[in-house]
């Protein structure tokens, strides 16, 4: 059995709780529900300049400024900022912590609740309700209504946060001017499941899963969630990019021994594995990951994607990446046929990079430029 790993520290996030709580789709209430956010820029006067990032996956609410478990940069800083493309001399930049999700929004390492809402005093765990990535919109959308935004200038997110972008886009038009939903789809593939999956078995065959209650005893199912973190990180890259990076370069000595010495991409992979556990719990992992599977706009809409959005006023501007294979540029294609289908005013650009999926969190000149232009068209509009 793996030697103990400690569970990440508690951090006081910055959240707004809602005693009331949040109904979900699986019938579920859960109250009260605490939503963690950070925020950027000042709400202007006529509180029309507020625009909200969604975070994918393993992001967070630490959009442009240092996470505060890991010391590292925003994970979307080279976007958010003072003259970039969401100016926020400009702009109002609101990114909460999805529902489910383990810094400071409700989700299974935060404490259980009773039906009344009383607490139990041990975290929820597997215990913690299916939930949707509608559900997650709607912890948004409370909290956008609690900061006294009536409509947002835009929603903008990159993969799972695309998926948020679309479902706000489709749930609340009229309260979205514009949408970027980025490097992302109206559904999950089957392909994307696979490796979820794969991920998903890998904790629950750790040892210290303990059946999801590894917090009795202080453990976490580390083995199993770098594995899930490596096998994911790949889906994120390209061949391209692996090559690039380390081709076949041996980290160590140059003879092989089969012991010690490694590929220097081995030590990336177990690199990004370790530092993610300290970071990230296992249970929400089980929980978004599963929301994202069962993502499906046109099955919520008849089977019709264009349904989804048929009379939106709502602006859309859609980016992929040419060499993105998790969320491929057809997935794109199909999305903006359905708008078109709709009647959508909408855009559509394929970036040229070999970055793979996490071009649209890296340096692409060219993302960047299309991104704040249509920003700031879509705030010329409205004289923000």
């Amino acid at each position: 059995m793996s030697a103990p790993v400690a569970p990440f520290p508690q951090v006081d996030h910055q959240r707004a709780v809602f005693a009331d709580g949040l109904a979900l789709d699986c019938g579920t209430v859960i109250a009260p529900l605490a939503v963690a956010y950070r925020t950027y820029g000042t709400l202007n006067a006529a509180r029309s300049n507020a625009v909200l990032v969604c975070h994918a996956l393993t992001g967070d609410q630490y959009v442009a400024e240092p996470q505060p478990l890991t010391g590292r940069a925003g994970w979307w800083d080279s976007l958010v900022g003072p003259g970039k493309p969401l100016d926020t001399d400009r702009f109002f930049v609101v990114c909460a912590n999805v529902l489910g999700g383990c810094m400071g929004s409700t989700g299974p390492r935060e404490e259980m609740t009773d039906p009344e809402g009383h607490p139990l005093g041990r975290p929820w765990g597997t215990d913690f309700p299916n939930i949707t990535v509608r559900d997650m919109v709607r912890a948004q959308k409370r909290l956008v209504e609690h900061l006294g935004i009536a409509r947002l200038l835009g929603v903008i997110g990159g993969s799972m946060g695309g998926m948020q972008v679309l479902e706000w886009a489709a749930t609340y038009p009229e309260a979205v001017y514009a949408a970027a939903p980025i490097a992302t789809a109206a559904h999950h593939s089957a392909q994307n499941i696979a490796f979820h999956e794969v991920g998903r078995a890998a904790i629950q065959a750790d040892p210290d899963w303990r059946g999801g209650e590894y917090w009795r005893d202080g453990r976490v199912p580390a083995q199993g969630l770098s594995v899930a973190r490596m096998v994911a990180h790949i889906t994120y890259l390209s061949e391209q990019a692996l090559t690039r990076k380390f081709g076949r370069k041996l980290r160590g000595a140059s003879a092989l021994t089969f012991l010690e010495d490694v590929f220097e991409v081995e030590s990336y992979l177990r690199h990004q594995g370790s530092t993610f556990v300290r970071r990230f719990d296992a249970n929400s992992y089980l929980t978004i990951t599963r929301a994202m599977d069962y993502f499906d706009l046109a099955a919520d809409h008849g089977g019709d994607l264009a349904a989804a959005f048929r009379g939106t006023a709502t602006r859309f501007f859609v980016a992929s990446f040419s060499s993105d294979w998790l969320f491929p540029t057809s997935e794109s294609r199909a999305l903006v046929r359905a708008l078109n289908a709709a009647a959508a005013n909408v855009s559509f650009v394929e970036i040229a990079s070999d970055k793979g999926h996490d071009a649209f969190l890296l340096d692409e000149p060219d993302f960047h430029r299309a991104l704040g232009g249509f920003l700031a068209g879509c705030a010329d509009r409205l004289g923000v």
